[in-house]
């Protein structure tokens, strides 16, 4: 681009059609120019900085052109006029940049979560020291739920108090009113760089609403050292088959002294975290995704309360009581310190687990989640979060460019390898220092490719009361409190309120 306009103004015959008005154009261009190599922002190679410095110093001979301002001769006026023209151009062409000293306020990852929190505040304050502006970092509740209903109380005070949020996959259709248009600030060939199916998950009426951070897929954690002990070669392929190595392992690690030990744990409790298990269990065994694209309701179908009984049959068996209780982090922490054999999380409690100092590091693996039944389906459920900037924001120009700083290569690929999460540029997944790294995401195209969605995209603005009615009654279901049967009911007279 640079070496195209220096052409163009250097182009005798242009320059002879109209003396006049290419050497105020080129006046302008050079302008430009003395503004870029300034702020720092002309090229980065050697060759275009000597080019830049060689229009500087046409910049110099050019405005020799210009008579002496304070000469009170005929040309002043015209002169005058000429300049401020010129300054006045160069002021639109010339592009907008955030200006250094501003504060950003962020609501990034939870303290709560593993080491997100506090790796997340890490990398922004590294951006902020680059940039020479200041972060306020603001944890976000460990709950999905919880977070969620924080949010909406900033969006609808619209509240410049937070200019860039971290928003969970699903919420994009409840955000788009609150959120800048990305698409006027990244360019087209940077989107391009991340997964399509994301890009349009987050695109809400031709608006970019986010941009993608790292993807989220359930997965199944195992011990493989537990799973040779009991004789078997692999993990388990149906729920079945995993109830049954659970319980095996589980009765021998309790016979062999630990009481506390248990066959699985997973996030039982009423929140989005169940919501996404219910859409594993119930599509494994082929009951659908409880509204269909076409904004059918399929809740209640047979193979759906199969699901929601087999899942209800694991709860004081294979897993404790008080699993109706836990999130990520009450299962993560069972698993971790050794006392389950399996566990339903997602990838950022890889790297927890495999941290030298971890009791399990070095005895497991994981896999995707089992079938329901030997004619059901692998299901992992999609999530994942983005980043947002604030409608609100006062400061759009420099939360962007923080949002563009953690979504960049550089730090998607510090992301994975430091906390084990899913990266959402493409090319990442054929990085050999990546792979070297981190072996399980040999495994990742696999699970990849059966995440489901919830249905969020067909529900809009409503998704939050279908999964609040679909949580709730499966909590019910699996505390014993109402069957399978009242629970799909339920859940169905929720879904057709929300898409009659």
């Amino acid at each position: 681009m640079l070496r195209t306009h220096a052409r163009r103004l250097s182009n005798p015959k242009l320059t002879a059609e109209n003396p006049a008005k290419w050497s105020a154009v080129r006046r302008v261009w050079l302008l430009r120019l003395c503004h870029r190599e300034r702020s720092g922002k002309g090229g980065t190679n050697q060759a275009e900085k000597e080019l830049t410095r060689n229009h500087l110093q046409w910049f110099i001979v050019a405005m020799k052109g210009f008579p002496p301002m304070n000469c009170l001769n005929d040309s002043f006026g015209r002169n005058a006029v000429q300049l401020l023209g010129v300054l006045f151009l160069v002021s639109l062409l010339t592009p907008r940049h955030f200006a250094s000293g501003e504060t950003i306020r962020f609501a990034g990852d939870s303290d709560l979560v593993g080491d997100n929190g506090r790796w997340t505040r890490e990398v922004a304050e590294e951006w902020a020291k680059k940039t020479n502006n200041t972060v306020e970092y603001v944890s976000r509740p460990a709950d999905a739920t919880a977070t969620l209903q924080l949010y909406l109380q900033y969006w609808g005070s619209k509240s410049a108090d937070v200019d860039v949020y971290m928003v969970d996959v699903i919420w994009q259709g409840i955000a788009a009113p609150h959120a800048v248009d990305l698409k006027k600030y990244f360019k087209e060939e940077e989107i391009k760089q991340f997964f399509s199916h994301s890009v349009a998950n987050n695109t809400v009426n031709g608006r970019l609403v986010s941009i993608p951070w790292f993807i989220d897929a359930g997965l199944l954690y195992y011990r493989t050292d537990l799973l040779e002990k009991y004789g078997y070669k692999a993990p388990p392929k149906t729920w079945e088959e995993l109830a049954e190595m659970a319980k095996k392992i589980q009765e021998g690690e309790r016979a062999s002294g630990n009481p506390e030990f248990q066959g699985f744990v997973f996030q039982g409790k009423p929140s989005e975290s169940l919501t996404c298990n219910v859409v594993e269990w119930i599509y494994s065994y082929g009951g659908g995704t409880v509204i269909d694209p076409h904004k059918k309701v399929t809740i209640n179908n047979p193979d759906a309360i199969k699901a929601l009984e087999t899942a209800k049959s694991w709860v004081g068996t294979i897993a404790p009581k008080n699993v109706t209780t836990y999130g990520e982090e009450e299962a993560r922490n069972i698993w971790q310190s050794g006392n389950a054999a399996f566990m339903r999380n997602w990838p950022y409690a890889y790297s927890l687990s495999a941290d030298p100092k971890s009791p399990i590091s070095g005895k497991f693996d994981v896999t995707v989640l089992p079938k329901g039944g030997d004619n059901g389906d692998n299901a992992a459920c999609l999530g994942g979060w983005q980043l947002m900037v604030s409608g609100y924001s006062k400061v759009p120009n420099a939360s962007v460019d923080l949002v563009r700083y953690l979504t960049s290569p550089e730090i998607q690929k510090k992301h994975a390898i430091e906390l084990g999460l899913l990266p959402t540029l493409r090319a990442l997944y054929s990085d050999p220092d990546l792979l070297g790294k981190i072996p399980w995401f040999k495994n990742a195209p696999d699970i990849l490719i059966n995440t489901v969605a919830r249905p969020s995209t067909v529900t809009g603005g409503s998704y939050n009361q279908l999964s609040s009615g679909l949580f709730e009654n499966v909590n019910k279901v699996l505390s014993g409190e109402e069957s399978a049967n009242d629970a799909v009911l339920q859940i169905e007279r929720v879904a057709k309120r929300i898409v009659p």
